[in-house]
């Protein structure tokens, strides 16, 4: 089944051929580990790991190379060390860790190469160099800066022209800038920031050269596949492929990276998230409240590049359709799987870049022909139908729990006066007893047990 990913170099949705089938490349921006990630940061490495489950299951394990970077020098991080009085790995060390914890509660996988900036620094200055011969950049004042009118095709990627961005330009600019848009390769440090020797000084590289050293040092160029979240378009990525591009004399962006994927923004309560406001919310804070799982497929209920609203109503939501998942596995749970091949539909959807609310719209159509089947006693279609919905969750990395487990590890005696209750109430209102029928949810309730009511039944769950 051909993969079909939207390109945002050119605006189009397109079938993927990689370079080279046995060695398929993927980049995805990282994190800067200066403080906790905010949700809005764990959109990319969602949405990606979905993609390389994907690729992995069309390739091969061993044949997808996934690189996700870790920027561990920044303005940021060295104020934050500053202010704490330690060196910056200190801080980086100490945020890095509880973001992969954070992206485990999440079920993300680490990825195959996660490269530091701060060990790649030799591989900067060596691109920088290659810029400078090339003629697509200039020393100023300690700086090294990329020449933008030396790239013909800068502002491809995100659909601006150059010379109108000059023109319009509101920026104050540096008196040793040529232009507005030329950006810094190579700046020194302060006296009291870390410093790395280069030819042009003791300094530190700018942020765009970073992930174009790492990527060339690591994957190798063009890579198939460069991913990360609608902000990074411009400047970011712009200048990456100005970058790598100019750095061996190409004159096409394809010499860099065959295919762009970027995510749509995240909202809070229909609002950008903003420290001014206060309303950033921490990755941190959200996973230790609730289970990673509901985080995570709701981070997915959108179609990845378009925008995603983040509210309670979003998780609760989340929370339902999880629920109603785990019960149709734990009504299925005496019968077992005759398949662990996704359904067609499934993949089709996925497929079609990334469609996950259509591989859901699948996964609950499974659920509710698992409930009919166990209904009519159909254990054949059950086995089938289980067998499916475990297989496609795994590609979007949800239902990794036990039904035990998520409907929050009750006790044999517990679940069995739950079900006993369930099936008295579901007499009642099948009887019409209302007020039976609520003195047996009052009942439910004094036992801590949330009762969910959909169209193929009863499920329920432990509060927490």
């Amino acid at each position: 089944m051909t993969l079909f990913l939207h390109d945002t170099l050119r605006r189009e949705k397109r079938a993927f051929e990689p370079r080279d089938p046995s060695r398929v490349t993927l980049y995805v921006c990282g994190p800067t580990v200066y403080d906790y990630a905010h949700i809005g940061n764990a959109r990319p490495p969602v949405v990606f790991d979905v993609l390389v489950r994907l690729l992995r299951r069309s390739y091969g394990k061993d044949s997808v190379i996934y690189a996700r970077n870790v920027t561990d020098v920044d303005d940021k991080i060295n104020a934050k060390a500053a202010r704490e009085g330690v060196p910056i790995g200190e801080v980086t060390a100490r945020y890095e860790a509880a973001y992969l914890e954070d992206m485990a509660r999440l079920n993300v996988a680490p990825p195959d190469i996660a490269p530091h900036v701060t060990d790649h620094i030799p591989a900067i200055v060596s691109q920088i160099r290659a810029i400078l011969d090339a003629g697509a950049a200039y020393e100023a004042e300690g700086h090294v800066l990329f020449d933008v009118s030396a790239y013909a095709a800068y502002g491809a990627l995100s659909g601006r022209n150059l010379d109108d961005m000059i023109a319009g330009a509101r920026v104050e600019v540096a008196p040793y800038k040529k232009n507005p848009h030329d950006f810094v390769l190579w700046k020194p440090s302060k006296a009291d920031e870390p410093a790395w020797d280069s030819p042009w000084g003791a300094g530190r590289p700018g942020w765009h050269i970073e992930c174009s050293a790492m990527i060339e040092a690591q994957l190798g160029l063009p890579i198939d596949i460069h991913g990360g979240g609608i902000d990074l378009v411009f400047p970011h990525h712009e200048n990456e492929i100005a970058q790598g591009v100019c750095a061996h004399g190409h004159a096409t962006p394809d010499a860099y990276a065959r295919y762009w994927m970027h995510n749509g923004f995240l909202t809070v309560d229909a609002e950008k998230m903003s420290k001014s406001i206060g309303n950033v919310l921490l990755l941190h804070d959200l996973v230790q409240a609730m289970p990673g799982e509901v985080v995570r497929w709701a981070l997915l209920s959108a179609h990845y590049r378009q925008p995603l609203d983040w509210n309670q109503g979003l998780l609760d939501q989340s929370r339902k359709n999880l629920d109603r998942l785990y019960g149709a596995l734990h009504r299925a749970a005496t019968v077992e799987a005759s398949t662990d091949e996704p359904p067609a539909e499934f993949l089709k959807a996925l497929n079609d870049d990334l469609n996950t609310p259509g591989a859901m719209a699948v996964l609950f159509g499974l659920s509710s022909e698992i409930e009919r089947a166990m209904t009519a006693g159909d254990h054949g279609v059950v086995a089938r139908a289980k067998g499916e919905l475990v297989a496609a969750a795994v590609l979007l990395g949800v239902l990794q729990s036990s039904p035990e487990q998520w409907f929050g590890g009750a006790d044999e005696d517990l679940k069995t006066e739950v079900e006993r209750l369930l099936a008295e109430r579901h007499a009642a209102r099948a009887a019409k007893d209302w007020p039976a029928a609520d003195r047996i949810r009052d009942r439910l309730n004094a036992l801590n047990v949330v009762v969910m009511d959909g169209p193929d039944g009863a499920t329920w769950r432990v509060k927490g």
